[in-house]
């Protein structure tokens, strides 16, 4: 946890320092308390005190008891505000460095447990560095104190005092020992059951339509009921340590009035006196040592949790990436130009490459397409262009220039990305279409011409608000086709080079596909095209089509030179179209 510390901000640490002064202060006062109670006991107790010599010392110690409040109170408003603002610049370097991940990160932490180390885990340190500001500066403060002031009332009282303490440190440290080890698994098992609540809502017309509720119900209910006993575990664990501290504390304060009735009782008329103050100061100082321990104690029970919570968000963020920006700024002579040169490509954990060897050249204004089985690598080997992955062997250059020389932001202006599945955000149509940063200024105009070239235009214009409409998270307000159609939108509002539609015109119908191709084309002529389809008509018009098995290209050419010398093409194309149709 504290790798975190060094995310503190100058005024957060002005304040930690102000804090520790203020507990000093608070401990001082709290602990100068019994000393005016044992003068008042022995004021009571002489004969020929004065009355104003009681209240003066009363007075005093009411002042003492009104400067710790106050003391606390603004201990506990710093220890707030430092906690609250140390959080959110945890949560926002966590999500700073979320962005940054490359496909590969993401894959290896999960959505759900990123979730979980932004929420949960934030929230576990911030609790502790709250409450460590007022109890683990105060309480060690306080118990040293108070011990090194009680050592020279009573040998007796001293040992009794220190046999209590040594019994809370042994159950606090039986308890550590056995909750400890399973703190990172109720932290895991969060995690599960994020996931798992993120795919019942996700998938929620899935469910329905299978028939499937009962399974998620009991899905659901495995992975609940498994934090659940864990959770309980750990808590009736950490319930039996309020009996031992109430008895450890009754025990001492009776333990302490037990030996002075003795002492007192066997001791001479002077000395009775200066019996009786030591022993109400040291029941007053000996409770002040056990509400330490106590308050240690208490840090004790969310320290582990919060140490793990501290590593796991210590694993996001020491994390390193993969894909590392380069200090191109993307100005060529080169426009649009798209060329692999022997690239093959393996997953990082994967023993076999999933590409092997490719190389073509996509020159300015053509259109190149892939096409094969499921499972070929076409849209494994497309995502290498923006950078999604890097190659494992081989070059990937855009204008020339590899691609892992530019700045990610220079890269991405040149690429307008359809990805397979149809992304749309929270907000309106226009702001769907016109998202993200660009070199170019997105105008309503730009809006409206790419919706109307993307086939868009007729449903948004039946929309209550036209472009200004309404869409929900993840567009659950429209269609697959409306959603894939405001995608492409999206791509050609920014008017870049190059164009990469992955599997992109899958949820339109033939009419509509055929149209939007059409006016994609006269839109499009001076920009490069690079499509993943599925469709033989869809890509049989391109300039160059490439057919992969496999990871690997067993034919390149135009639709007629494929349908000559490549097999595997030619069978894709009979099993869609028939011979006159091609």
């Amino acid at each position: 946890m504290i790798n975190l510390f060094k995310y503190l901000k100058k005024r957060e640490i002005i304040g930690i320092i102000f804090s520790i002064a203020l507990v000093v202060l608070q401990v001082w006062l709290e602990l100068s308390m019994p000393d005016y109670m044992s003068e008042i006991t022995r004021l009571v107790q002489t004969d020929g005190s004065l009355m104003s010599d009681i209240l003066i010392a009363g007075g005093k110690m009411c002042l003492c008891a009104f400067g710790s409040l106050i003391a606390s109170i603004v201990v506990c408003y710093l220890a707030s505000n430092i906690a609250s603002s140390f959080a959110t610049v945890i949560r926002s370097k966590i999500f700073d460095k979320i962005s940054k991940f490359s496909i590969a990160e993401m894959k290896k932490f999960s959505t759900s447990s990123l979730i979980t180390r932004t929420t949960n885990d934030v929230t576990q340190v911030d609790m502790v560095i709250g409450l460590g500001l007022q109890m683990l500066v105060k309480a060690p403060i306080m118990a040293v104190w108070a011990i090194l002031k009680i050592l020279d009332k009573g040998i007796e009282w001293s040992i009794l005092t220190g046999v209590c303490v040594v019994i809370l440190l042994l159950t606090v440290s039986i308890i550590l020992i056995i909750v400890l080890p399973r703190f990172e698994t109720v932290q895991k098992l969060i995690d599960r059951i994020n996931g798992v609540t993120r795919e019942n809502l996700t998938g929620i017309r899935v469910i329905r339509a299978f028939n499937a509720e009962k399974f998620q119900t009991d899905r659901f209910n495995s992975v609940n009921e498994e934090l659940t006993n864990q959770q309980m575990f750990n808590q009736k664990t950490f319930a039996t340590m309020m009996p031992v501290m109430n008895l450890v504390m009754h025990s001492l304060t009776l333990g302490i009035y037990i030996i002075g009735t003795i002492l007192i009782m066997n001791a001479g008329l002077a000395d009775r006196i200066t019996l009786f103050s030591n022993m109400i100061v040291f029941s007053s100082y000996g409770m002040q040592v056990i509400m330490s321990f106590l308050m240690l104690a208490m840090i004790f029970m969310m320290a582990p949790r919060a140490s793990i919570s501290a590593r796991r968000i210590n694993e996001v963020l020491n994390q390193d990436i993969s894909i590392v920006d380069g200090d191109f700024d993307g100005k060529t002579d080169k426009k649009g130009v798209v060329e692999f040169k022997n690239v093959s490509f393996k997953y990082p954990d994967a023993d076999e490459y999933l590409l092997k060897n490719i190389s073509f050249k996509a020159n300015q204004g053509e259109t190149v397409a892939f096409i094969g089985s499921t499972g070929s690598g076409k849209s494994t080997l497309i995502n290498l262009i923006p950078r999604f992955y890097d190659t494992t062997d081989g070059t990937v250059l855009v204008d020339g220039i590899d691609v892992k020389k530019y700045k990610q932001v220079a890269l991405n202006n040149k690429i307008g990305y359809v990805p397979q599945k149809a992304v749309m955000f929270t907000g309106s149509v226009i702001d769907n279409v016109a998202f993200g940063k660009t070199d170019k200024e997105i105008t309503e105009d730009n809006v409206k011409t790419a919706i109307k070239v993307a086939q868009a235009e007729n449903f948004v214009s039946e929309m209550e608000d036209g472009v200004n409409s309404h869409i929900a998270r993840g567009g659950t307000n429209i269609s697959g086709g409306q959603k894939q159609r405001l995608s492409i939108a999206r791509a050609i509002a920014r008017d870049p080079e190059i164009y990469i539609f992955d599997d992109t015109f899958s949820a339109l119908d033939y009419k509509t596909d055929s149209i939007l191709r059409s006016e994609l084309k006269k839109h499009t002529k001076n920009a490069t095209n690079i499509i993943v389809a599925q469709r033989i008509g869809t890509i049989m018009n391109a300039d160059k089509i490439i057919v992969l098995d496999k990871g690997e290209c067993v034919g390149m050419g135009t639709h007629q030179e494929l349908m000559k010398n490549c097999s595997l093409y030619k069978e894709i194309a009979l099993s869609q179209l028939s011979e006159e149709e091609l």
